[in-house]
């Protein structure tokens, strides 16, 4: 997203402040409001996360919260942009911000110069991190359906005796007659070769035992 648009968009944000309600909160929320964003405060932390919340302001202090870890770091829906506030400057409330991967950080007494700004490059943080980790998602997707492909081709060459240029055209022809893709087919053939193997493979033991049995009886 253009920062031109972050900024412009900024007082469409909704604003969520996870903060104990005193009077730091509340000079929060009034900063935010004038901004000209929807603002509410929560105390103390939820279970889970409102709906459609894009900001979050949260406490940080030097312990660690396990109700901070359980809404940042251990849930798997999408997370919002979180800003971090802190009291204090030392080593364990760096460490708790750098654990929680805060965007960006107020620190107290809060000011009102400070609050807009920091918005503003925790939304640019956000959005740039958000492009780098659906990248990395589509890579790693792209990465996995080419083994699952070369897998399938090296089977139907070991089946069917054929070259690896043909059996990359018989997975595309599939793929092209089912309306799928290549990567579905792929993984269709790889599991159609571990069901058949593991027959097989209880078929050779059944013959083995059978083997045996008729070996006792004789002797």
């Amino acid at each position: 997203m253009a920062t031109s648009n972050i900024i412009k968009d900024v007082r469409a944000l909704r604003v969520l402040v996870l903060h104990p309600r005193d009077s730091h909160a509340e000079e929060l929320l009034q900063q935010v409001t004038r901004i000209g964003c929807r603002a509410e405060a929560i105390w103390p932390l939820p279970g889970k996360l409102p709906d459609c919340v894009d900001v979050v302001f949260a406490e940080v202090k030097e312990t660690p919260s396990r109700g901070m870890k359980r809404l940042f770091c251990n849930s798997t829906d999408a997370r919002p942009t979180l800003i971090g506030i802190a009291g204090y400057e030392n080593p364990s409330v760096l460490q708790n911000l750098l654990d929680l991967r805060v965007d960006a950080v107020v620190t107290k007494p809060l000011r009102a110069y400070g609050v807009l700004s920091s918005m503003v490059m925790a939304r640019r943080i956000w959005h740039e991190f958000r492009t780098v980790e659906r990248t990395i998602n589509k890579l790693k997707i792209k990465v996995e359906n080419t083994q699952k492909i070369s897998q399938a081709k090296f089977i139907l060459m070991r089946l069917h005796r054929i070259s690896e240029d043909e059996a990359y055209k018989t997975i595309r022809s599939q793929a092209m007659a089912k309306r799928t893709t290549t990567a579905d087919i792929a993984q269709a053939i790889i599991n159609a070769d571990g069901i058949l193997g593991n027959i097989s493979s209880k078929g050779d033991q059944v013959d083995r035992v059978s083997s045996l049995e008729v070996k006792s009886v004789k002797s």
